[in-house]
């Protein structure tokens, strides 16, 4: 019974202290268009993105904006012909001007991606960009995508703006662990308190970071944080720890085009970097497992374990929880247009989700590590540790 009252109080506080976490309406600031336009340089790391480049690449050449745009792909060691195919499909399509360029095999101490966005940003630098795009090659954008982004930096003085890009859900599986990859990610970095000055929170998504060159320069964007898996929260860290303004939302007109059809390929990515999360401490595993237990699995345990055994107050507690966390979960499941009947699913989830961060666990100790697209990042150096405990 004071199992599940503690997780009852978790829930309360959840729902009322957390930034309203579970709020989807932090969107791009509605505002007015700058007086000047200024110049933007997209970078696209890529490797073997030949199967989602067709959908993603065309959209970025597409942009109606009224500045000077440029896109630089970086063919980051493809196997599958991904630069070739970039080329090909900017000569079919048209739009703003492409280069593609290749960094070779990333030095010790960077991983593949961060090596390759510091390629592209080398070879932009040479346009004088005010400001960088950094976006995934699985992002399509809407044509109006970047001049929104632009607008909402330039006149909301923003040094980075990000959007969480709304991640593909067709597969039953992905409807299962897709939005709530979201919400739990809402729930560690509430996205109104990433906004406020003085608040220590900070993040952004990957898959679309609008980001001042200038600001770029000042935080040694991405030297500083050459070694972090999960470089997107490490460079919202770098840019305010440097007293920049970041702000990040939910995207409405950027969409992720990679499939996960698989339990498989969520767990693969969900597991590569949780344990990185947890900043490969056994402590904070432990206490993450313990928590996640006690807020997501308890509630439905109590209830049912009440009522078999005649506990009203533990059932009441339980139940009431349970009622909770679904309630919190109804806005990201309408955010991502899914049946809310799938919100009191969300222990399921949960459980799923702690598996795969003891199984991340598991992969680092056997010296695994973070392994994405045939390399593995097995013991990170000091710098990520650094980050994040700055």
């Amino acid at each position: 019974m004071w199992i599940a009252v503690g997780s009852l109080a978790a829930w309360l506080w959840l729902l009322l202290g957390q930034g309203f976490f579970w709020r989807t309406d932090v969107r791009l600031p509605a505002c007015g268009e700058p007086s000047e336009w200024p110049s933007v340089c997209v970078v696209v790391p890529a490797r073997d993105e030949a199967a989602v480049l067709p959908w993603s690449l065309p959209s970025l050449l597409a942009q109606d904006y009224p500045g000077r745009a440029e896109v630089f792909l970086v063919d980051d060691g493809s196997s599958d012909g991904t630069g070739e195919l970039a080329r090909e499909l900017a000569r079919r399509h048209g739009g703003l001007p492409l280069t593609v360029g290749s960094p070779g095999e990333p030095p010790a101490g960077w991983t593949g991606k961060l090596w390759a966005v510091r390629h592209g940003i080398g070879l932009a630098r040479a346009r004088g960009p005010e400001y960088l795009l950094l976006t995934d090659a699985d992002i399509a954008h809407a044509p109006d995508s970047l001049r929104l982004l632009v607008a909402a930096a330039r006149t909301g003085g923003f040094d980075l703006v990000s959007q969480m890009a709304r991640l593909r859900v067709e597969s039953p599986w992905e409807r299962l662990v897709v939005p709530a990859f979201v919400y739990f990610f809402a729930q560690l970095y509430p996205f109104r308190r990433i906004a406020l000055r003085g608040s220590r929170t900070a993040a952004a998504a990957g898959g679309c970071v609008l980001l001042r060159a200038d600001t770029a320069d000042r935080a040694r964007i991405p030297d500083a944080i050459r070694h972090a898996v999960i470089d997107d929260v490490a460079l919202a860290r770098a840019v305010k720890r440097g007293g920049g303004r970041i702000w990040l939302g939910l995207a409405e007109r950027v969409d992720s085009v990679r499939p996960y059809p698989r339990l498989r390929d969520l767990w693969r990515m969900v597991s590569r970097s949780a344990y990185a999360q947890l900043r490969h401490n056994p402590l904070l595993l432990a206490g993450t497992v313990a928590g996640l237990a006690v807020v997501y699995l308890v509630p439905p345990a109590a209830l049912a374990a009440g009522l078999a055994a005649g506990n009203p107050w533990a059932a009441v507690a339980g139940g009431t929880a349970w009622l909770v966390m679904t309630a919190t979960y109804v806005p990201m499941l309408r955010h991502y247009r899914q049946p809310t009947v799938l919100a009191p699913l969300l222990p399921v989830t949960a459980f799923l989700y702690l598996l795969m961060t003891v199984d991340s666990a598991v992969q680092h100790y056997r010296g695994r590590g973070a392994a994405w697209k045939g390399r593995t990042y097995a013991r990170p150096g000091a710098a990520l540790d650094e980050n994040w405990e700055n």
